[in-house]
C-alpha cells in the first residue's frame, strides 16, 4: 500500500514539474528561432521609435471626470503633424501668434462649456519622447494648442487621394533616366575622341554594360536593383569625364540625329513586320479547326447515302423566319447558328440556310448531324452546285487587286445572289459567320421597309467605332462615280441585314451588282471585297436600323463599352482579329466561347480550348 502511494506521489511530482519546464523550452526555442534579420530589423524599428522627434509625434488630448474615462466628447488628433515645436520658431511673426493664441482661448472656451459640471479639469497634457538616449522632451497642450490650427482638417479631396495614390504606385522615371544615360555614353562611344583617351573610354564602357545589366528588360522603378543607384553615379561621373575630354558639341548633335533616325526607321520596319504578321494570322486557319474540319469530313463519307440527305430538305415557307449564313468554318457557323435558336421566342419558326462551297460541305454537314438544333430546321447548301453565280464569275473575283482569299471567295460575293438562291422566299436575313446573336430579333420581320431593299445600321457618325466614310473606300476622282454617286453619303454595315427579296427581284439589283462590278475590276475604283460594290448596289435603297440591332467593332481594338454590348441584339467581330484566332481580342472571345461547346469530344481530341 505504501509502495502505491508512493508512485503516486512520483507521478504527480513528475507532472508538475513538466508543467514548469515544458514553457520555458519552447519560450527558448521561439527566441533562437529569430533570425539575425528578425533581429535587425527590430533594433531598426527600435531605435525609429527612439529616434522620433518631436514634429513626428502623434497626440491626444481627452477629457475626463472623476469616475473614470469616458467616451471623449472632443478629440484632437493629428495624424499629419508636419511641425509642433518648428511651428513656434522664431520664424513666426506675431500676427501668426497672436491668431493663435486666439484660436487657442476659443477653444478652451468651448471645451469649458461642455464641462461646467467639472469641479476640475485638466488644463495640460505632457507626452514624452526620447530624442537621444540621455534626453527627454516635454510638450505642453498649452504648446500644441497654440501651434496647431488645422486639429479639425476636413476630408482629403478626391483629386487629392488620387495624387496620393499616384504617388505611391510604382513609376519608371528612373529606368527611363539610366536609359537616357545609355543612349548617350554610345553615342559618346561611337565619336573618336581627341588624344590618349582610351581609359576614358575603357571606362565609359564597363559603366554601360554595368547600367545594361542592372537594367535589363525591366520597366518599373520599383524592380530595379538596390545598387543601380551607385551605379548610375558613376555613369555620370564617367560621362563628366568625356564631356570634358570632348567638346566637340555640334558633332554630338549629328550623332544624336544620326541615331534617333536609325531607331524611328527600326520601328517603323517593326510595325510592318507586325502589321504583315498579323495579317498572315488572319488569313491562317488554326490547327485545331484544320483537325476537325478533317475529322468531320472523314466521318461524314462512312455514313449512308439516306443520312446525308437529312439536311439537304427544302423550306420554302414564307410565313417562317429564314435565317441565311455563307461561311466556310464549322464552328462560326455553329456559333451564329445555337446563338440565334437560344436566344428566339419561337426557335420552331426558325429555319438557318448554311451555306458553304465543295470543300467544306462535309465538315459542317457532319457538324449539324452531330449537333442537331432542336426545334429549329437547318438546311446546308452547297454554293458550287446551285447554278446561280455565272460562269465567269470566278474569273472576275481572281481580277481583283487582293492576295486575300477570304475577299476573293465566291462566298464572300455569293450574297449578291440571294433572289436566286432563294426563289420561293420573300424576306430573309442575312448574318455574316462573325456575328452572335443575343437577343430576340423576331421583330424584325414586322419592320414596315417602305419600300427599300436592305435594311442595315448605318456607320456614318464620325467618332463611332464602326465609321466608315464613302471616299475612303471609293475613288471619287473617277469621273462617272463622282457624277452618279455622293461622297458624303450616309454608309452602312454588313454582318446582320434584312433584305426584301421581292423588291430586289423588282429592281433588278443583281443586274446593278455585276455591272458595278466588272467597272470596278477594270479601273480599279473602288478597294476589293463585298463592301464598297455593295454600298453602291443599294446606293439609295437602305432602310436604317436601330444601332442595337447590330454594333460592331469587337474584331480590333475599337474601344467599345461593354454596356453597349451586353444591349446590342447582334455583336460583330469585323476586322482581322476574329474570335477563333490566337489573335482575338480576350476581353471579347467571351462573348463567343459562351455557344461554343468546348466539352464536344471531336474539339477535346483537336486540342480546341477555351
Amino acid at each position: 500500500m505504501n509502495q502505491v502511494r508512493r508512485w503516486q506521489r512520483i507521478l504527480i511530482l513528475s507532472l508538475l514539474l513538466l508543467s514548469v519546464l515544458a514553457p520555458i523550452v519552447f519560450v527558448s526555442n521561439r527566441l533562437k528561432s529569430i533570425t539575425s534579420v528578425d533581429r535587425g530589423e527590430f533594433i531598426e524599428e527600435l531605435s525609429d521609435i527612439t529616434d522620433k522627434t518631436e514634429d513626428e509625434l502623434r497626440l491626444t488630448a481627452i477629457e475626463q471626470d472623476e469616475e473614470g474615462l469616458k467616451e471623449p466628447k472632443r478629440i484632437l488628433q493629428d495624424r499629419d503633424f508636419n511641425s509642433v515645436v518648428l511651428s513656434n520658431s522664431s520664424d513666426k511673426s506675431n500676427d501668426t501668434v497672436q491668431s493663435n493664441e486666439g484660436d487657442q482661448k476659443n477653444f478652451l472656451s468651448e471645451v469649458d462649456k461642455g464641462n461646467n459640471h467639472k469641479p476640475k479639469e485638466e488644463q495640460a497634457v505632457s507626452q514624452k519622447t526620447t530624442v537621444s538616449s540621455n534626453a527627454e522632451v516635454k510638450i505642453s497642450a498649452r504648446d500644441i494648442q497654440l501651434n496647431h490650427k488645422t486639429e479639425f482638417r476636413p476630408p482629403s479631396s478626391k483629386s487629392e487621394k488620387n495624387t496620393r495614390v499616384q504617388l505611391e504606385r510604382a513609376t519608371d522615371e528612373r529606368v527611363k533616366e539610366i536609359r537616357d544615360k545609355i543612349i548617350q555614353a554610345k553615342a559618346y562611344l561611337n565619336l573618336a575622341l581627341p588624344g590618349n583617351n582610351s581609359q576614358i573610354v575603357k571606362e565609359l564602357r564597363v559603366r554601360t554594360k554595368e547600367l545594361e545589366r542592372a537594367t535589363g528588360d525591366t520597366t518599373k522603378d520599383k524592380y530595379l536593383p538596390k545598387s543601380s543607384p551607385n551605379r548610375l553615379k558613376a555613369m555620370e561621373v564617367a560621362l563628366y569625364k568625356v564631356s570634358r575630354a570632348f567638346h566637340n558639341c555640334p558633332a554630338i548633335a549629328t550623332k544624336l540625329q544620326a541615331m534617333t533616325y536609325k531607331t524611328e526607321e527600326q520601328a517603323r520596319a517593326q510595325k510592318k513586320q507586325a502589321a504583315y504578321l498579323m495579317q498572315l494570322a488572319a488569313r491562317t486557319t488554326p490547327k485545331g479547326l484544320h483537325c476537325l474540319s478533317m475529322r468531320l469530313t472523314t466521318e461524314y463519307f462512312t455514313l449512308d447515302h439516306e443520312k446525308r440527305q437529312l439536311l439537304q430538305q427544302s423550306y420554302n415557307d414564307p410565313d417562317l423566319y429564314h435565317y441565311v449564313v455563307f461561311s466556310d468554318n464549322v464552328l462560326a457557323s455553329s456559333v451564329v447558328v445555337n446563338s440565334t435558336i437560344s436566344s428566339s421566342k419561337e426557335p420552331d419558326k426558325i429555319v438557318f440556310h448554311v451555306v458553304t462551297d465543295s470543300l467544306n460541305y462535309p465538315a459542317i454537314s457532319m457538324w449539324f448531324l452531330l449537333n442537331p438544333s432542336g426545334r429549329a430546321s437547318i438546311q446546308i447548301l452547297n454554293i458550287d452546285e446551285m447554278n446561280v453565280l455565272p460562269l465567269y464569275h470566278a474569273e472576275l473575283l481572281m481580277k481583283q487587286n487582293s492576295s486575300d482569299p477570304r475577299i476573293i471567295s465566291a462566298l464572300n460575293h455569293a450574297r449578291f445572289y440571294l433572289p436566286d438562291i432563294f426563289p420561293g422566299l420573300n424576306k430573309i436575313v442575312l448574318f455574316d459567320h462573325d456575328v452572335v446573336v443575343q437577343r430576340d430579333l423576331t421583330r424584325l420581320w414586322s419592320l414596315d421597309m417602305t419600300g427599300k431593299v436592305v435594311g442595315a445600321v448605318e456607320t456614318c457618325l464620325e467618332g463611332d467605332p464602326s465609321y466608315r466614310s464613302m471616299d475612303s473606300f471609293i475613288n471619287f476622282s473617277d469621273a462617272w462615280v463622282s457624277q452618279k454617286f455622293d461622297p458624303k453619303a450616309c454608309t452602312w454595315a454588313f454582318g446582320m441585314n434584312l433584305f426584301d427579296l421581292e423588291e430586289w427581284r423588282r429592281q433588278e439589283l443583281t443586274s446593278v451588282y455585276l455591272k458595278y462590278f466588272d467597272l470596278g475590276v477594270k479601273g480599279h475604283l473602288w478597294k476589293a471585297g463585298g463592301l464598297p460594290v455593295g454600298w453602291l448596289t443599294f446606293f439609295g435603297q437602305t432602310f436604317p436600323l436601330e444601332k442595337r440591332w447590330n454594333v460592331g467593332g469587337l474584331g480590333h481594338e475599337s474601344g467599345l463599352r461593354a454596356s453597349d454590348i451586353e444591349q446590342a441584339a447582334v455583336i460583330h467581330y469585323d476586322g482581322i482579329m476574329k474570335p477563333w484566332l490566337d489573335i482575338g481580342i480576350d476581353k471579347y472571345k467571351r462573348y463567343w466561347n459562351i455557344h461554343v461547346p468546348y466539352h464536344h469530344p471531336h474539339l477535346q481530341r483537336c486540342n480546341i480550348h477555351d
